[in-house]
């Protein structure tokens, strides 16, 4: 399992993802619930050195930011992943090259390349393994409204092999 520096949500804007994940398990569709929290992952390798996360306070003292959390976007071909798309505003896009500046020499082997600055689609993910069947029922129970206003609350190093996650800040 992959490592992760990840943008973590304020109460009110977690619970909210959360009423979506329960909403669409609800509607016999594989939601993230309860095994995860929401986030937006920033940057993505194997392994992650926890020797960044010093380096990283002073960008998670940049928090909390607002978000936007927008449209639906949908990632792979058959059975897909059910996204909303994070509006990435200027804040966002700098705390995210700025994560990336200071994790590279961290990331092993290197960074994945669809978190890279430049490559990375800012979104939090709702549901997995969405057959083309039930696409329509997930856009009636969680694609809307069209958008979301929220809280990036704090920044976290994941380590999905533990799935153990370490604040930071």
């Amino acid at each position: 399992m992959v490592h992760s520096i990840e943008l973590v949500f304020d109460p009110d804007t977690e619970s909210t993802i959360r009423r979506a994940w329960a909403d669409l398990a609800g509607a016999g569709i594989p939601s993230q619930a309860p095994a995860s929290r929401p986030h937006v992952t920033l940057a993505v390798a194997e392994r992650i050195d926890p020797g960044v996360d010093e380096l990283l306070r002073p960008v998670a003292s940049r928090l909390p930011l607002p978000c936007a959390i927008g449209a639906p976007v949908l990632f792979g071909r058959a059975n897909v992943v059910f996204a909303r798309l994070v509006v990435p505003t200027r804040d966002v896009l700098d705390l995210h090259a700025e994560v990336h500046r200071l994790c590279g020499p961290y990331l092993e082997p290197g960074p994945m390349a669809n978190s890279l600055p430049g490559q990375w689609t800012a979104h939090v993910t709702l549901a997995r393994r969405v057959g083309g069947h039930q696409l329509g029922r997930a856009l009636r129970v969680a694609g809307r409204p069209a958008q979301l206003d929220g809280r990036f609350a704090g920044l976290r190093r994941w380590d999905g092999k533990q799935k153990t996650e370490f604040l930071i800040g």
